[in-house]
């Protein structure tokens, strides 16, 4: 059973940063693509990030310029380098692996983005 365990959420000022992490346990993060989704109140969760075994990332458009997906296999932990950050960015941030259609989810870490 896979495990992932989000931190580094926060209270940050617009323009801000953060940088986002998730842990997994088990053997297969190497194997498997990462995603980060976020689920503002009232909202559908959507994608933020994701990176493929290969370190090939997709953005959504919302982020894209600002935000940074990357992944350590050694520490089987994927990172979020949140940066200029603004008040549409709060959410819980949800971490996700994707692995021979299986899905795993996290906890979620909160975010807030305000002054």
């Amino acid at each position: 059973q896979v495990q992932l365990v989000e931190s580094g959420g926060g209270l940050v000022q617009p323009g801000g940063s953060l940088t986002l992490s998730c842990a997994a346990s088990g053997s297969i993060f190497s194997f498997s693509v990462m995603g980060w989704y976020r689920q503002a109140p009232g909202k559908q969760r959507e994608l933020v990030a994701s990176i493929t075994r290969g370190s090939t990332t997709n953005y959504s458009d919302s982020v894209k310029g600002r935000f940074t997906i990357s992944r350590d296999n050694d520490k089987n932990t994927v990172y979020l380098q949140m940066n200029g950050l603004k008040p549409e960015d709060t959410a819980l941030y949800y971490c996700n692996l994707k692995f021979l259609g299986s899905s795993y989810w996290g906890q979620g870490t909160q975010v807030t983005v305000s002054s």
